[in-house]
């Protein structure tokens, strides 16, 4: 029971290490679509300066990378062009 706890204690310790909190930062001057799946139907959309936490990275098969986000303030969960945001 205890090596069940501590898998889990890590486990959390492990992905709350690889979030990060960024900024939207859309070139095209238009809000950046929030989408279901990489490239996939759009959900919502977040306008420059908004701050999101990546909580996942993948690329899709043309090879761009696209990170899974959750807004700190208001906004819907997605997937976002990851060159679209600004990480410290």
């Amino acid at each position: 029971m205890k090596r069940l706890f501590l898998l889990c204690c890590l486990v959390i310790m492990a992905t709350e290490a690889r979030a990060q909190t960024c900024l939207v930062n859309d070139p095209t001057g238009t809000p950046l679509n929030v989408r279901a799946r990489p490239n996939g139907p759009i959900l919502g959309a977040l306008y420059n300066g908004t701050p999101v936490q990546i909580l996942e990275i993948t690329s899709d098969s043309s090879g761009r990378q696209w990170a899974y986000i959750a807004p700190l303030e208001v906004g819907k969960r997605g997937w976002v062009f990851e060159a679209y945001l600004t990480c410290n």
